[in-house]
């Protein structure tokens, strides 16, 4: 595909004069001119700046980064790779042979060996220890170029069916506790950590209105008017500019002030921000899991 340095700021969160900064001063990324001279970008630039910007907020200074080939990137986003295998045998072998089955888009193998991790460990262990690690080494593979789009696709909407199922089968016993809305930002539509909280929150009796991906502001303010929700919970995930995070949050906060907004996603980005009072950021499924049992025990 082809970028624009605006497309580039958008996917990677970088902005457009640092892009700029970056170029010139560390000769960061080399843009391609069309016929009329305009300067456009290519998936390898876009890959590029992504694995600039995750090895510099790891610790390596921008110069140091800038300055490695492409080939010394991989080797470090190998490393990367190897720090995601599991020290549990069990579990790293139901990651490296769902690896195998998704890449070969082998649905039945694949269907059939995540299943028998959920039936053997239960959804919540499984996701943990499986699943999740499973999506990062995902991001990781594509960053060094070794998967497609259409593998990653395939992997997550198995991945999905499993966490549908999965929400289905939970009964709440009793009156519901605390009511909560799921969703994902307009620009946002990778649902499975989202899925993954329903059925956490569901599993712990929470009432739960799923509205899953893409959803504008407007849409949330009409489906506030309809339910009154004491919690909300998006996630960011993708990289965008501290600005623009900014902006969107201090807004939700703004239109829903006497809601209790819980927020996950990229660290890295959430890390930076300046959170109002009434947002609440979860820095793990460890984090979620202990406030959730919290909320529960007040109830």
């Amino acid at each position: 595909m082809k970028y624009s340095i605006s497309d580039l700021e958008q996917l990677s969160g970088v902005q457009i004069h640092t892009i700029r900064i970056w170029e010139r001063r560390y000769n960061a990324l080399k843009p391609m001119r069309s016929a009329g001279n305009t300067r456009f970008y290519d998936d390898n630039h876009l890959r590029r700046l992504l694995n600039i910007v995750g090895l510099s907020q790891s610790g390596m200074k921008i110069s140091q980064v800038c300055s490695l080939s492409d080939q010394e990137i991989d080797l470090l986003l190998k490393q990367e790779i190897d720090d995601t295998v599991s020290d549990d045998a069990q579990f790293e072998y139901y990651i490296s042979q769902l690896l195998n089955f998704g890449l070969a888009y082998n649905e039945h193998k694949f269907s059939q060996l995540i299943s028998k991790c959920i039936n053997d460990h239960g959804m919540t262990a499984s996701y943990k220890n499986v699943i999740y690690p499973l999506l990062v080494r995902l991001g990781l593979m594509w960053r060094r170029d070794h998967i497609c789009p259409a593998q990653e696709h395939f992997l997550s909407n198995i991945i999905r069916q499993k966490l549908f199922v999965a929400i289905n089968d939970v009964v709440i016993k009793g009156a519901a506790g605390s009511s909560w809305m799921l969703f994902l930002p307009e620009d946002e539509d990778h649902d499975i950590g989202l899925l993954f909280a329903y059925y956490m929150l569901k599993l712990s009796g929470q009432q739960v209105i799923f509205l899953g991906g893409r959803v504008p502001l407007e849409s949330l303010k009409d489906a506030m008017v309809h339910n009154k929700v004491q919690h909300m919970l998006l996630f960011m995930v993708r990289s965008r500019t501290l600005t623009d995070a900014s902006a969107y949050l201090d807004e939700l906060s703004a239109v829903f002030g006497d809601t209790t907004i819980h927020l996950a996603g990229n660290s890295r980005l959430i890390s930076q921000l300046k959170l109002a009072e009434n947002i609440n950021w979860f820095q793990s499924i460890q984090d979620f899991e202990k406030n959730i049992k919290n909320i529960t025990h007040v109830n």
